[in-house]
């Protein structure tokens, strides 16, 4: 079967942007003697008593059973593992549509980044899709049948210092997770926000939905407060190019586009270390029944089954591979050699990562 670098195409379906104002330094918030943030110092309070929650922060981990296939029905586990033979093409960001409940487990300020705004009657969260979330806090209750939504409809109250968020209202298109976790109309997500300190979220969730779950499902959320930087729009755009260009999936009969020689294969073994975003990344590469498999640290999308899962490359050709963690990857290597490089290619461009000696 004929396939075209899928990966490639998918991931050119959204253009983040770096940051701006770099030298502009977060105003009004606790530092340590030497200038730095204090994350550590005490979870500020708004007018009315309760803990705010307002301002700039990022989703770091992801855990719970939420993550966990083994919880699933059958039927469940089989669309997963199809969408994931897939590249996971029919995610609904790679159509450019809102992440709705989805958006929760994203991490990383790649495309987790969320900034929480909090007034007396509303909580507004924005993100930097350009979706957002309404969560009123002014006694009103859920609708017991709502006309189903992207991001639903939300409701919050005080629980001490504990922010119970309930929501309902959401239609089947999205996912609960990257890992193709769909949900039906009937899902209701009860949202626990306690910040243990000035730096730091935790974030219970749990996931009711008895047309997916025999039980509910639950996860839990660490966010950080990302201080002396700013939110700027990841746009989506030509979803519609993106979709038509895919072409194949993994199978038994179909593992690789290209056959790669065993001794070629066998070069690109090894630990190779670079910088993506001026973050460091790790990259091992091993042989395992004659294909690659990758394993990167920290993974591209976190959560605690990623932490050390490796990933499966799929050839298509000698050099540039597929990589079911949503990325594509090309080694560098002169004729008979071991490779020196590989490249972690993204829509802007590819990361070069050197082996380590």
């Amino acid at each position: 079967m004929k396939r075209r670098l899928a990966t490639l195409v998918l991931l050119a379906a959204t253009t983040p942007l770096a940051a701006q104002w770099l030298t502009l330094s977060t105003p009004g918030i606790p530092r340590t003697a030497d200038g730095e943030p204090d994350l550590s110092a005490p979870a500020p309070r708004a007018a009315d008593g309760h803990p705010d929650l307002s301002g700039l922060w990022v989703p770091l981990e992801v855990e719970g059973d939420l993550l966990d296939p083994t919880r699933l029905q059958e039927s469940v586990r089989t669309l997963m593992a199809e969408r994931e033979a897939r590249f996971f093409e029919a995610d609904p960001r790679f159509s450019c549509l809102p992440s709705g409940p989805g958006f929760l487990t994203l991490t990383g300020t790649l495309v987790g980044l969320r900034r929480i705004v909090q007034n007396p009657a509303v909580i507004a969260i924005l993100n930097a899709d350009l979706s957002y979330r309404q969560i009123f806090t002014d006694g009103r209750e859920l609708e017991p049948d709502p006309l189903p939504t992207w991001t639903g409809y939300s409701v919050g109250r005080w629980d001490g210092d504990t922010l119970v968020v309930e929501s309902n209202g959401y239609n089947d298109k999205t996912w609960l997770h990257t890992r193709g976790l769909s949900h039906t109309e009937s899902l209701r997500i009860t949202e626990r926000y306690l910040r243990s300190d000035f730096g730091h979220i935790q974030v219970d969730v749990t996931y009711d939905d008895p047309g997916m779950f025999d039980s509910p499902l639950h996860a839990l959320i660490r966010m950080e407060f990302v201080a002396d930087d700013e939110m700027l729009e990841t746009v989506c755009n030509e979803s519609s190019k993106g979709r038509s260009h895919w072409g194949g999936e993994i199978s038994e009969a179909d593992e690789k586009v290209v056959d790669v020689a065993p001794e070629i294969l066998a070069r690109y073994v090894g630990t190779y270390e670079g910088y993506w975003l001026r973050r460091p990344i790790a990259v091992e590469v091993t042989v395992e029944d004659g294909a690659l498999f990758l394993l990167r640290t920290p993974p591209y999308t976190r959560n605690a089954n990623t932490e050390t899962e490796k990933s499966r490359l799929v050839a298509l050709s000698d050099t540039a591979f597929e990589c079911s963690c949503g990325l594509a990857f090309v080694f560098t290597a002169e004729d008979g050699a071991m490779a020196t490089e590989v490249s972690e290619v993204h829509v802007s461009g590819g990361w070069p990562f050197r082996r380590v000696p």
